[in-house]
């Protein structure tokens, strides 16, 4: 899919050089929900090779479709959003993720890829339902959240198990109607 300048679709073999120098270009971490600098030395084109493969198996088995951002013009890699499946059936659930390379922040481009991955999530991949699971200490998610028209539904408490313990997290809501065709 296409937005105003970004493309949003799944990684291809391809791609490995604008994937890598997305990463390799990111900033110093400035807060805990930022992962910065990485350590990239086992990200050969051979094991990007298997995560393109891992993302399309995610795919075809309708847990999860992963996609990468680029921006339409330079190709530069500015980052991912994902959508995963909580429950199909009569729910057709899932969960929004995304992450965009810290040297994008602040340009609109954690928004214009959001909305996309939700226009994707309903109109092509049939759900009714999108949350987003955000950490209380994050308010730059808490924010693109409800740019994008997401709205605050909870705090589920001890819902997630990271950094050693269950966390509560906000849950952040869309669902699919007028606004979302």
């Amino acid at each position: 899919m296409e937005t105003q300048r970004l493309t949003i679709r799944p990684l291809m073999e391809n791609d490995y050089q604008e994937w890598l120098h997305g990463f390799q270009s990111r900033f110093p971490s400035t807060n805990r929900h930022d992962d910065g600098q990485l350590d990239l030395s086992e990200c050969t084109r051979e094991w990007f090779k298997g995560l393109v493969s891992t993302h399309q198996e995610l795919a075809l088995s309708d847990i999860s479709y992963i996609f990468a951002v680029f921006h339409k013009e330079s190709q530069k890699h500015i980052g991912m959003v994902d959508v995963s499946t909580i429950i199909r059936g009569e729910f057709q659930w899932g969960r929004l993720g995304y992450t965009i390379h810290n040297q994008f922040w602040q340009k609109g481009y954690g928004t214009e890829a959001t909305k996309g991955a939700l226009s994707l999530a309903f109109n092509q991949l049939g759900y009714h339902r999108i949350e987003a699971h955000i950490n209380l200490d994050n308010p730059a998610s808490k924010r693109l959240a409800e740019r994008v028209g997401m709205k605050f539904e909870c705090i589920r408490e001890r819902f997630i198990y990271e950094d050693g313990e269950w966390t509560d997290h906000l849950i952040y809501t869309m669902n699919k109607g007028k606004n979302t065709e």
